[in-house]
This record gives C-alpha cells, structure tokens and sequence, in this order.
C-alpha cells in the first residue's frame, strides 16, 4: 500500500523464544517510548502498521492470485509458492505462504497485530498530538487490527484473538493459548471496524500523500466483505468442521446454517454502497476514458472495461494497493507484441482454458446455455471476418470459442490472432497489434520460462498506456492493484438479497444488471428469456445463485477474488478437482496447435480449504490444534 511518500518499518520486535504469533510487547522498552516520543515519530509508527498489508499485485506473494485454477505458469517457474500450492504441495513442516508466522511468501500478520496493539498502548501518552489525529490514527490502527483478524480467519478458519498485549514477563499459561470460535473471530473484527468508523474521515484530507489510507467508506466495505465471508458456507453451517474443536472440548465451528448472518451482510452491503455513493463513487464507464482513443463504439468498450482495473485511482476503486510489484504483474502479463531479438516481457502470466470458457457469449449467458453458440463445436477452427476485426485479424484461423463473446472477454484476454489495442497504435479503428502465438512466431516461446503455457494472456492486467518500444517494457502507468471495488459490493449486496429472499426479485436483479449494463449486456431476466435453453433459471433462488456467482468469476477475473470466492462457496473441490488445459502451444502449424493439451490434474480435498499452522507452532503450544486433515 501507498501509505505516504515512503514507508519507514522501525526496528522494534525482538525475537521471541515462546510461540511467534503471540502478542508480546517487547522487552526492549526505551525503544518503544522513543518510537512515542512525540507526534512524528508516532507518525512513522503507525506506517509500520500498514506495512504489514499484503501486496495485492504481487503474483509471488499474494496467495489468491497463483494457487488455484485461474492461472498458469511454465513448468520451470515452479519455486513460486502459489504454484506450488496450486500442484498440490502445501505441507505443515514449513507452510507456503504462511501468513500466521510470516514464511515462504506470507507477511507475518501476527507480528502486524502486535505492532498495532503496540500502537494503541501508547498513542494515548504522546503529548504534542491533537486530538483529531489522535481518533484518526488509533481508529485506522484498529481497522488495520481487524483486516489483519479478518485475512487470518479467512485463510485459517478459528484463529486466537489477539486483543491486548501480554507482557514478556507474564508465565508460561499466557502463552498456552487456544483457537478462538470462528464466529468470534468474524465478530470481533466486526466490532473493531465499527468503532473504527466513528474517527474516520469520509474523504482523505489529501490525496497526494495519503492514498491508501483508510476512510469510513474502506471501512464499510470491508465490514460488508468479512460478512459475506462469514454468511457463506464454508463458514455458515459446514458440517465438515462439526467436530473440529479445540483441547478441551469447545467447538470452533457452529455447523448450524444461520440465515441471519445473510441480512446482517445484505445491510452492511447496502451502508457501504450509500456510502461510496455520497462520496462520488460509481462504475468506471466509457465516457470516464480521458485519453485520446478512436471513438469507434467497440473499441471504446474494450478499453473502458480494462480500464475499470487499470486506470489509476479511478472513481471505481474503494481501496487500492499501490506497490511498484504492480509493474512487475504487467510485465508478466504483458505478450510480445512483433519479433524482437530480446525479451523486454515475462508473457507468462497465462488464464487457463476453463477461464477463456467462463465469460458469457455476446448474448451475456454462458456458451453452454446459449441457443444461438455452437458450443459443441467449440474447438473447432474458424476464420475472422468482417464483422470480426474489432476483436480478430480479418482473414486470421483461431478456435470458434473466440468469436461471438461478450465485450469483457476480449478486454480482458487476448489469445492466438486476437488484436491487442494500444502499445502506442492509438490513431485509427483497425490500427491494433495481432497476437501471433504459433511456434516460431513472436509471441510464442521465447525460453523455457517466457511465454504463455495456456495461449491465452491476462489482458485485463496490463495499462493502455503501458508499450513495448525498442526491446524495452515502459510502464507508463503504475495502477492501484484494487483490493474492493464498487462492482465487488454490487455482486455482494446481489448475493446477500438473494439468499435473504424466497426468491429473487427486482432488487436483486437490481445490482447485477448495473455490472451487466456496464459490460454492454442486457439484464438478466431479458437475457435469459431471449437466448437462453435454461429460459427460467433466473427465477429460482437456486438458479439465480449460479447467475450471481458466474457474474463474479468473471468481473473479478484475475483480481484474486475467484480464489477466495470458491472457497467460501464450498465449491473448489467442484472447480479444482479438474484436469488444467490449454492449447497445444509449442505446435507450429494451426491444427495441431489448436488441439487441447492437459497441462496438470489438480486435486483438492477437505484439507484444503484451510491453511495448515506451522508444524513447530504445536511443539511450543501444546493447545494449539491443527486444521482438519492436516
């Protein structure tokens, strides 16, 4: 996160022999009243808090972004430990991504809590501060308190609440901690963010030093997300944990279904919706573009839709992280664009076949429902036309899979003779690169590391404004990688209503159809009823699910949310448990290269819902239980 200018991280935290998670205030006490010493170095204190926040953009250290079915990355990148997770080689001895004690990839969010309960003990006894900074500061420590809560129960289930700070001269029984419920753990961060939301501005007092921040609209929609995470299966009545309890008998999950916690997040969904609506917040659409595109209809769709994620701090994003590790996603994402005797690109960043097929077709319902797409023979070759050199080179073989598509799946992937827009070809309608993917051809292979393994490339990733010039990747624009946007809290608020009513009804479709019209599509109902073989679906509760949940696999689509989202629906096992496949692109001549290859089988179990605790956690606290199946 941008949180300033500069992030400075004091050193404070010493090592601890006990157990690392532990909340202990260090014994080296001068330090810490000097780091409170007055409002300044305060200041700094309270960078060190936020700089516990994960790098949202970072491929290689945020766990939802590489270890599930999305993307795919070449055999050789395998010391990348999303990857390896996703290969199925998670394992307790020495955890990947282990956020509990900070290890292979993970930010220790344990050692984050204590610095912000540091925080909170002496705040109070710096002199030279006025109040107003003094409500604010304490109230985003205790927000940045509970989000660190909060990802801990997300990625953990029960975790121990870690409230005050325990002195480093308490006994050992202060150390033998147990798991706290899960739904405590959801409460509890609940509760923080309320009281954080009373001493938290509205707006930033200044945004050129101070994206990033948090306002009483992050707040809210954060509060909007734990509860829809807490109303959701995995953590509503999941009869896989109704024995997982802790030493001495306490259950830490409630495996009776409580449909309450669906209206508790309708509500907060539709605060944090208000909210963000007062402030001038709304959906990125094309009339936001500022650049000088061309003015053709399609072409401006495109490139508003993947500017609704690129274009910096725009009026969509809620919160965003604004790390540099961004520029390094881009490059990974980003193909090459025409022959080049070096590599400027990763091109690697690769969207799985499952992900092409997700997207609707151009009459906004999935291929396999539409009337109108040949989805049987989907696979097959087909060769763009007239019609097509918006989305096609005319005259260029490519599968019919890609033809006929909604607007999002050619803003957000590109794929073998599919245009690529921009990279400094701005002035005319057909003006735009071809992506030429064949073995032998510029944007296949260009090492064993370096190059699609699917055939497709996350476009949705990558700035207009970014170019390729002289064997030289530009990042012309370093974007705010979004942590929630307004279309996460539409999406949510239409999940809530849905599982709240008997059946869906116009409040419902309300918000959907807002994502929906954005995208150029008609709403659901109308959509459904004129192209659909399933013409009714939309009515039922249970059909309207589906909808709702396929809408947010593909608007979220490479923001790390279609990881989070499968688990909390209880339906990885569905998704993950399936053969990973994408061309066969290593072939040279057309046939063969559009022929499907099998890359990986995944296998996802029970276990892997929840990270397993680090082996060596249990030998220093005895009651600490480990996750089922681990």
């Amino acid at each position: 996160m941008k949180i300033i200018k500069y992030i400075i991280t004091l050193v404070f935290l010493v090592n601890i022999s006990s157990c690392e998670y532990l909340d202990v205030v260090p014994d080296n006490i001068p330090t810490i009243d000097n780091a409170f010493s007055d409002k300044f170095t305060s200041e700094k204190y309270l960078f060190t808090c936020y700089s516990y926040l994960p790098d949202y953009g970072d491929a290689w250290n945020n766990p939802s972004l590489l270890s599930g079915d999305e993307i795919w990355y070449p055999d050789r990148l395998n010391y990348n430990n999303g990857v390896r997770i996703a290969r199925g080689e998670q394992n307790i001895t020495n955890p990947r991504m282990d956020y509990w004690n900070g290890y292979n990839s993970g930010k220790p969010l344990y050692e984050g809590i204590r610095a912000c309960n540091t925080f909170l003990d002496k705040i109070d006894g710096v002199q030279d501060l006025n109040e107003y900074k003094r409500k604010r500061w304490k109230a985003e420590v205790n927000f940045l308190k509970a989000y660190y809560h909060f990802y801990l129960t997300r990625m953990y289930g029960p975790m121990v609440i870690t409230d005050v700070s325990t002195e480093v001269s308490a006994g050992t029984d202060a150390i033998k901690v147990d798991r706290d419920p899960v739904d405590s753990c959801f409460n509890y961060a609940v509760r923080l963010i309320d009281n954080a939301m009373i001493d938290l501005p509205d707006l930033l007092e200044n945004e050129a030093t101070e994206l990033g921040r948090i306002t009483k609209p992050i707040a809210a929609a954060m509060k909007a997300r734990i509860l829809i995470t807490a109303a959701s299966p995995l953590f509503n009545g999941n009869p896989d944990y109704a024995t997982f309890a802790n030493k001495d008998g306490t259950l830490l999950f409630n495996s009776t279904y409580d449909p309450q916690k669906w209206q508790k997040a309708a509500d907060a969904c539709k605060v944090a919706i208000d909210m963000a609506h007062a402030i001038g917040q709304g959906l990125f659409q094309k009339s936001d573009l500022v650049s000088a595109f061309p003015h053709n209809d399609s072409i401006m769709m495109k490139m508003a839709l993947r500017s609704r994620m690129t274009d910096r701090w725009n009026k969509e994003i809620i919160w965003g992280g604004t790390s540099g590790i961004v520029d390094y996603l881009q490059y990974e994402a980003q193909p090459r664009l025409y022959p080049a005797t070096s590599n400027p690109v990763g091109s690697r960043h690769a969207p799985t076949l499952r992900i092409a097929e997700q997207y609707y077709s151009k009459n906004g319902i999935p291929i396999d429902e539409d009337n109108e797409f040949d989805y049987k023979n989907r696979y097959k070759l087909r060769t763009a036309e007239q019609d097509d050199k918006f989305y096609i080179g005319i005259g260029e073989q490519t599968a019919a899979l890609h033809f006929d598509r909604e607007y999002r799946f050619y803003a957000d992937i590109a794929f073998d003779r599919s245009l690529w827009f921009a990279n400094g070809k701005v002035t005319d309608d057909n003006d735009s690169w071809i992506i030429k993917n064949r073995k032998g051809e510029y944007s296949s292979v260009f090492e064993v590391s370096q190059y699609s393994v699917t055939g497709y490339y996350a476009k949705k990733l990558v700035a207009l404004e970014n170019e390729i010039r002289n064997g030289v990747y530009y990042y012309t624009i370093s974007y705010a990688f979004p942590a929630l946007r307004l279309a996460d809290l539409y999406l949510y608020y239409a999940e809530a209503l849905n599982e709240v009513k008997g059946a869906p009804d116009g409040e419902v479709f309300e918000y959907i159809d807002k994502i929906r019209e954005r995208a150029g599509l008609n709403g659901v109902m109308e959509s459904w009823a004129a192209h659909s073989n399933l013409p009714d679906k939309p009515s039922s509760k249970a059909g309207m699910r589906e909808i709702i949940q396929r809408e947010r696999l593909i608007e979220m689509a490479f923001e790390g949310a279609r990881f989070w989202d499968l688990k909390r629906w209880k339906l990885a096992r569905e998704y993950m448990n399936k053969p990973i496949k994408g061309w066969n692109v290593l072939k040279t001549e057309v046939r063969e290269y559009y022929r499907l290859n099998t890359l990986f089988n995944q296998s996802f179990t029970v276990r892997d819902y929840l990270w397993p605790i680090r082996e060596n956690e249990q030998v220093l606290n005895p009651n600490l239980v480990q996750n089922p199946g681990w």
